[in-house]
């Protein structure tokens, strides 16, 4: 287990299996809102998927495949951000995140963002660092701007939401072009 201090209000810790409960509160009680643009909300039902999820993001961790870390606000558990589809050949992985409803424009998903990434390229040693998001989700976009990403493309139909399809946007950062 590792912990990021981002600034003197936001840290992100590792997902362990005792973090289910407050996971599963978080989404739940934002669910309305993430639902809008993040199919799997819909499956998470339970506490008991919570905690698989944070099983299998425990054993990815150990595989070196991606890592999940709870993000803490003022010592409060208000989201979740992911680093997956780690490609070691490439140096290079995605970021994933939620911010649970009541903790949302205050500027944390973009913190959480930054310090993940800077650990990525220290002390992983990754060269490249992605995000993606479905098209209409102008709020989720404005993260990757605002941290300095170039927009690489969109993907027509990448994705299903509430059995639609769905673009997908991609965007993503270089190591050499990070500001530290």
């Amino acid at each position: 287990m590792f912990e990021i201090t981002v600034n003197e209000n936001i840290y992100l810790r590792q997902l362990q299996l005792q973090d289910a409960p407050l996971v599963y509160k978080q989404l739940d009680v934002s669910r309305k809102s993430l639902r809008k643009f993040l199919p799997w909300v819909d499956y998470n039902t339970n506490e008991e998927h919570s905690l698989r999820f944070i099983q299998l993001m425990l054993r990815k961790a150990e595989e070196q495949d991606a890592i999940a870390l709870g993000v803490w606000y003022e010592e409060q558990f208000c989201g979740v951000i992911d680093l997956h589809g780690w490609d070691h050949q490439l140096q290079k992985a995605e970021i994933g995140y939620w911010i649970g409803e009541s903790f949302q424009r205050k500027g944390i998903a973009t913190a959480a963002c930054k310090g993940l990434i800077t650990f990525a390229f220290k002390k992983l040693h990754l060269n490249k660092i992605e995000i993606r998001f479905v098209l209409q989700n102008e709020r989720s976009g404005q993260i990757p701007i605002k941290l300095g990403f170039a927009k690489e493309g969109t993907l027509r139909h990448s994705a299903k939401l509430h059995g639609q399809y769905v673009d997908m946007v991609v965007m993503g950062v270089l190591r050499q072009d990070w500001k530290f």
